[in-house]
């Protein structure tokens, strides 16, 4: 069929549509999407067997600094941000495992998005949970308040929002707190809300007052 028959045969509402679906702002259904959004790209996780190697090499190919290290994780960062790369020692928290190469436990963990306020990434989880979509984990790392979700390839990602307004803050806390607990500790999201909606200052939530429990480490990770 030719492209003036196709044309052609389209009735007003169907005109209506495709006008709908060019709109900025709208999915193809017609619909207004979400206008919260991330404002950021802030730092992926690997996994390794090779720590020491891996962390070498970022540190040569980016000029990068080791924010924060023990045998088993390390931050590291190559600008003001508290850092943009972190990395997971297989060979301590999987010591059993003997890939070394991209299968598997090897790779990347996951890819981290920051929002502008714990009402934007909070109220994103709201909407997110109504269309059946929740987070595998809920963790207030400290430098962050983070959620993780896991796509239907089970690729995983960290949707936070920054603890501190400034990286020197949040710097200062991961030397005064990471050695007693460098993972976090959990919360449960619908309390938060709540309280949130309540009118509960945000400051409340966002400087982690307690590091105690350490959470267990969560995802396709700890599987």
């Amino acid at each position: 069929m030719k492209g003036r028959d196709i044309v052609g045969n389209l009735k007003p509402k169907d005109f209506c549509q495709i006008r709908r679906m060019a709109i900025p702002g709208h999915n193809s259904k017609g619909e207004i999407m979400s206008s919260i959004r991330p404002t950021k790209f802030a730092h992926v996780l690997y996994r390794t067997r090779r720590f020491e190697q891996m962390l070498h090499w970022y540190e040569t190919v980016f000029d990068a600094k080791v924010q924060y290290q023990n045998p088993a994780l390390a931050f590291l960062t190559y600008d003001d941000e508290h850092h943009r790369f972190a990395f997971a020692n297989l060979s301590m928290l999987q010591p059993d495992g003997a890939e070394t190469d991209r299968q598997g436990m090897i790779g990347v963990d996951h890819v981290a998005y920051t929002y502008a306020s714990l009402s934007d990434l909070l109220e994103k989880y709201a909407q997110l949970k109504g269309k059946g979509i929740s987070p595998y984990w809920c963790i207030h790392h400290g430098i962050t308040v983070s959620m993780y979700y896991s796509d239907p390839d089970g690729n995983q990602m960290e949707f936070q929002v920054d603890s501190f307004s400034s990286n020197e803050d949040a710097n200062a806390f991961i030397n005064g707190n990471f050695s007693a607990n460098p993972v976090g500790v959990e919360y449960d999201p619908d309390d938060w809300l709540a309280r949130l909606r309540a009118g509960t200052p945000a400051s409340d939530f966002l400087v982690r007052q307690i590091h105690e429990p350490v959470s267990p480490i969560r995802g396709s990770i700890a599987s």
